[in-house]
């Protein structure tokens, strides 16, 4: 059984959900998300709470079932209360500057890189700290993730973008004779 699976998701005041034929939507206050459920998982919604249900107990249900919750839950607090992503970049001269929907980064190489940020996510910049804004929680996070994979930080010095609650392992570097 799945711990995650059985939980129900509350729904706040301001929230409204939808489902029809295998199609989750969610309103409220920050905008709104959509999804298709896969058809073996089914959504038993009241008033207040969503539950997430199976009717088999293979071990691919049990995986869908909990993947499933979380996801719903993810759309409902995107939704009501949105998510946020902050990534801290570390390095003498690396900087970040927002032009338009363009996020131009300064990160050591000969060019500056311009990222396009997707539609639904919101960043500001401070010159060493890119604070990305949306609700929803996996394009959020890919774009955080796009955005670190361009220059990863380094174990010597530290250089390179990171999450801010990211902790870098260091090493040693060499030792003279």
């Amino acid at each position: 059984m799945s711990r995650v699976g059985k939980k129900p998701i509350l729904v706040p005041e301001k929230t409204k959900v939808t489902y029809s034929q295998g199609v989750l939507t969610a309103e409220g206050p920050k905008g709104t998300l959509t999804r298709r459920i896969h058809p073996e998982v089914k959504l038993d919604i009241s008033d207040e709470r969503i539950e997430v249900k199976v009717d088999r107990s293979d071990k691919r249900t049990k995986a869908l079932w909990g993947t499933t919750r979380a996801q719903v839950a993810n759309m409902i607090t995107g939704v009501s209360n949105g998510f946020e992503r902050v990534l801290e970049i570390n390095g003498i001269g690396y900087r970040a500057e927002l032009k338009g929907r363009n996020l131009e980064l300064h990160l050591g190489y000969s060019h500056p890189i311009s990222f396009e940020l997707p539609e639904g996510i919101e960043a500001s910049t401070d010159r060493a700290t890119i604070r990305l804004s949306g609700i929803d929680k996996e394009l959020l996070g890919f774009t955080a993730s796009s955005i670190r994979r361009m220059r990863p930080p380094e174990p010597y010095k530290g250089k390179g973008v990171k999450y801010a609650e990211e902790q870098i392992q260091r090493k040693a570097g060499k030792t003279a004779k």
